[in-house]
């Protein structure tokens, strides 16, 4: 495999018990928790989206499930309720991991999440492969909500300065917009919910120059229609344009 081309590549799958070691509010809605410990030893993220699994037990009988559940695994009984999360930072140096949480008050990451504190502990799992776009294009294009702003953090954090990315984060209000330590040139556009259309947003959108990289997650129909947009409309190229449903609906704390 070419690494100068976009390509996956698959890890093997490890469940982890990890340890709070701190917690701190980014905004009012979204919360990082770092987590470490000796199994989090050979824990690898190759890609700026990567996903692992965060398992949380909600009864007795789930808990005593946690122990032996094997993720995507056949099986019956009582399974612990397992939910997809972006790693945000792991420093092999200091064995940590940061996971942002979006506080929005339901489903079993956000209510683990909103009363988290160090000393607790955090099973997960994965991630199961990462998907590794090298850096050989010109300019990027980002777009996504809450849920996404990891995977878009670390992408923008790491292009180099010779890079261009816009940016386009659908957010609740203004007191959730995060600032991102980047030496690219960096342009962000922030979408109140309700105030604005991410779409109509986006199709007004002025592309960044040079060959495009665009990547796009959120709500799992909402990112379809942006796909549209970005194929039909601005006739980008259907194998440079990746889009992902980061939740549904009626999954809302999937992220």
């Amino acid at each position: 495999m070419n690494a100068q081309q976009i390509h996956r590549v698959s890890h093997e799958i490890k469940r982890r018990k990890l340890d709070v070691l701190r917690v701190v509010d980014l905004t009012p809605r979204m919360r990082r928790i770092t987590l470490g410990g000796p199994e989090l030893a050979g824990f690898v993220t190759l890609g700026t989206d990567d996903h692992i699994k965060l398992l949380f037990a909600q009864n007795a009988e789930e808990q005593a499930a946690l122990d032996s559940v094997v993720p995507g695994a056949p099986g019956e009984g009582p399974r612990p309720a397992m939910r997809d999360y972006t790693p945000r930072r792991f420093d092999p140096a200091s064995n940590e991991l940061d996971i942002d949480f979006v506080l929005h008050g339901d489903g079993p990451a956000a209510t683990w999440a909103a009363q988290a504190a160090p000393g607790q502990q955090l099973h997960v799992a994965g991630p199961r492969g990462s998907m590794i776009v090298p850096d050989m294009f010109d300019s990027y294009l980002l777009i996504g909500d809450e849920t996404a702003l990891p995977a878009i953090a670390r992408r923008v954090e790491g292009l180099p300065a010779n890079r261009a990315a816009l940016v386009v984060v659908e957010i609740e209000d203004s007191a959730e917009q995060q600032t991102f330590d980047c030496k690219a040139q960096v342009d962000v556009i922030w979408v109140v919910r309700g105030e604005q259309d991410l779409v109509d947003v986006v199709r007004k959108l002025e592309m960044p120059e040079g060959e495009l990289y665009a990547w796009v997650a959120t709500e799992a129909a909402l990112s379809r229609k942006v796909r549209r947009v970005l194929l039909q409309e601005f006739g980008l190229s259907e194998a440079l344009v990746k889009a992902s449903g980061y939740w549904r609906i009626d999954e809302s704390d999937e992220g």
